[in-house]
């Protein structure tokens, strides 16, 4: 079997790893596209490194730009590249604009394309990423969904052919994670102890392109009663900076951290504020509470369990939620064992081999 794999931006790195593992394991033939959306070697090729993922074989290298000029850039190199190699299908991964260019791109070709995290829905359309979601959702022919909500939302727009409930890629490659990571002396190397510290990430569009949102969250963070680390994501630093905005107080802006790095780091904070999707899962799955600095999530079950907190770009409701937040009880299983990439590649076979 000969399948192209389409990944741009970290959580797809994350994502993909478990199942390109497999396929190669099972002498299957990966060309792995990387579209270069991150473009930043802390945010992209450390990732390939510590996850153990070859080098991908094509960087498209199409960087920053608006949504129509990056996605434009990324259709016309993963067009040329289905072309040249002929796979029997095209993995995509997450919501990012690579996702929807390589589900386009196959789409036309009429190669099937299957969408590994299908069927997670914030119910925003004034996300890019969830445009994306929708779109790449209902051009693919496998759908591999991480929750039982996430099969529900298909099944509410229509979609119920080739949907599996496989759980999440993402427990399979945090298990790996834990099993290799020195957690104290990533603690000690930054003169930090076990929940004496918050962290944090901060990227989205609709905060970081919001003067007021954004200057809301970082006057939030700085104003915490103890140490916030924020590993600086290129853009949000621009922005930062071209706003006058830096960490005066509490808040520690350092550079990108790698995967292993930031596993510890998350495994040992007090709390987790973030805009990011994959990390609230992330830190669910490590039993450390999160702070959703968005309107909405689409990993309700987080919020559900008691885990998450949705609090937007409001600073009182930031603040609070530092010092009051603390959920109790058993965390549920919601997103599977760890053998979701296993799980993916056998299906894909049965279809696709």
């Amino acid at each position: 079997m000969r399948v192209v794999s389409v990944v741009g931006a970290r959580p797809q790195f994350i994502k993909s790893a478990p199942v390109s593992h497999v396929l190669r394991a099972r002498g299957h033939q990966e060309i792995l596209v990387h579209t270069g959306q991150h473009y930043d070697d802390a945010l992209s090729a450390a990732f390939f490194r510590e996850l153990s993922i070859p080098e991908p074989d094509m960087n498209l290298e199409v960087g920053s730009a608006s949504h129509g000029r990056q996605t434009a850039r990324m259709l016309e190199g993963l067009e040329r590249i289905i072309e040249d190699e002929s796979p029997d299908g095209v993995i995509i991964y997450g919501d990012t604009n690579s996702t929807l260019a390589g589900a386009l791109a196959a789409a036309k070709l009429h190669v099937p394309v299957a969408h590994v995290e299908a069927g997670l829905r914030s119910f925003n359309r004034r996300m890019p990423e969830e445009i994306n979601r929708v779109l790449a959702d209902h051009i693919s022919s496998l759908l591999f969904c991480p929750t039982d909500t996430a099969v529900e939302n298909l099944q509410k727009e229509g979609i119920t052919e080739g949907v599996h409930r496989v759980g999440d890629t993402m427990v399979d490659t945090l298990h790996a994670a834990l099993d290799r990571d020195g957690q104290e002396g990533v603690l000690s190397s930054r003169g930090l102890e076990r929940r004496e510290y918050f962290l944090s990430t901060v990227h989205r569009a609709e905060n970081t392109d919001d003067p007021d949102r954004l200057r809301n969250i970082v006057e939030a963070l700085d104003s915490a009663d103890m140490p916030v680390l924020l590993p600086m994501h290129p853009r949000t630093k621009k922005i930062m900076a071209s706003q006058g905005l830096e960490a005066k107080g509490s808040l520690r802006s350092i550079k990108p951290v790698g995967h292993m790095e930031f596993i510890a780091l998350l495994a040992n904070a007090r709390a987790m504020l973030t805009d990011s999707g994959g990390v609230q899962k992330e830190a669910y799955m490590l039993g450390t509470p999160c702070i959703t600095l968005r309107d909405e999530t689409e990993w309700v079950e987080t919020v559900d369990a008691g885990w998450n907190v949705v609090v937007g770009a409001d600073r009182e409701k930031i603040e609070k939620a530092m010092t009051t937040f603390h959920p109790s009880g058993e965390r549920a299983d919601l997103y599977g064992k760890g053998k979701a990439g296993d799980e993916i590649v056998s299906i894909i076979e049965k279809e696709w081999g």
